[in-house]
């Protein structure tokens, strides 16, 4: 097996534990140190799990033997931070999305190019077992060529359950960057890249109020509606909202000319089954997953780092989610301009995981 990549992490909020476990769940990640501005926040997380070094952020960036930077801050200062990262001679993988304008996201993929180094980002869920049976399934004409598909994630905001959400509702935040990540990745994944966009998107209340009773100042909008158009000729609806209590929505379901695909939750949540209903029996039919139910994040890292040391292309890569940016900030634009967006950036759909590949970043030698 290759020598193991050695991983920092900088950012030890709400969503670090998923990508501690992540990191070690792969053959090929050595995650060695950590790093925040809060450094009882460094110091509460090393011992919890373990890491062997809690570092200042400069301290971190100034260590020659890291190799890869995941990049956890809030969404306002990713592009900022990841810039830092790349002028540190590191490899960045940052946490969705990779900037909050594509005009910033822009600027961190011209300097990785410069200095010839990677940016992976966030999600690699599409990577889980059942978006990848969910794209082996459309690929060998499961439902025959896509032709429509929808996607609906809609809930009351975040502001009930997490420990500070006000950045949620600022600049950055709102359903579409928050949770769009998730959803267009998938479809891309699934239906190739985006030719073009409509939509509407507006904010509903003025404030939320967050689980401690302080009010937050709404600054973006939390509900969004619109259309995709494919390259390929399939059209996709979706919804993105923080203004539903409830629905009985599918998350995600796509559309061909002999059938139809129910794809499990994008979030790598529930539902994780993978339904077909074909034209012949009218009836949904639970699939087989094709690949080991195990993976979870930090599976895009690893990829990422098999192919820095391979030498290929990785999957959850900084152009694709410059590509799911420019899609997700059409629909504001569109909203504004009452008319279609086409969408500048043109990237090949990702590269399916083959069923019988063994590299070491599928293999999950350890568990945290």
């Amino acid at each position: 097996m290759a020598e193991k990549l050695k991983v920092g992490i900088i950012g030890l909020g709400n969503i670090s534990p998923a990508y501690i476990k992540g990191c070690r769940a792969f053959g090929n990640l050595d995650l060695v140190a950590c790093a925040d501005l809060l450094p009882e926040r460094v110091t509460k997380i090393a011992e919890e799990y373990a890491i062997p070094r809690a570092l200042t952020v400069d301290q971190l960036l100034a260590d020659d033997e890291i190799d890869i930077v995941v990049n956890l801050t809030i969404p306002g200062a990713h592009a900022a931070v990841s810039q830092s990262i790349l002028s540190a001679g590191k490899h960045v993988y940052s946490e969705k999305p990779l900037a909050i304008t594509p005009e910033d996201a822009r600027a961190v993929l011209d300097a990785a190019e410069s200095r010839g180094l990677r940016v992976g980002c966030a999600p690699d869920t599409f990577l889980f077992a059942q978006h990848q049976t969910s794209r082996k399934l459309i690929d060998d004409g499961a439902i025959g060529m896509p032709v429509a598909a929808v996607g609906f994630m809609a809930g009351h905001g975040p502001e009930s359950w997490h420990p500070n959400p006000d950045f949620f509702y600022a600049a950055g935040g709102g359903p579409m960057l928050d949770m769009g990540p998730y959803y267009v990745t998938c479809l891309v994944n699934l239906l190739g890249p985006v030719a073009r966009v409509s939509g509407v998107a507006k904010v509903s209340f003025p404030e939320r109020i967050a689980k401690d009773g302080h009010h937050i100042p709404v600054a973006v909008p939390t509900h969004y509606a619109g259309t995709l158009e494919f390259a390929s000729g399939a059209v996709a609806t979706l919804i993105t909202s923080f203004d539903v209590w409830g629905h009985r929505l599918p998350q995600m379901e796509i559309y061909g000319e002999t059938g139809s695909l129910a794809v499990p939750d994008p979030n790598g949540y529930n539902p994780r089954e993978v339904l077909v209903l074909s034209r012949e029996t009218h009836q949904w039919e639970e699939m087989p997953l094709l690949y080991p139910d195990i993976w979870a994040r930090g599976i895009g890292l690893a990829d990422m780092a098999d192919a820095i040391q391979n030498n290929r292309p990785h999957r959850a890569s900084g152009a694709l989610a410059y590509h799911v940016l420019e899609v997700m900030s059409a629909f504001s634009k569109a909203a504004e301009a009452g008319s279609y967006v086409n969408i500048t950036s043109k990237i090949e759909q990702p590269e399916a995981i083959p069923v019988d590949v063994p590299p070491v970043f599928l293999i999950a030698e350890a568990k945290a």
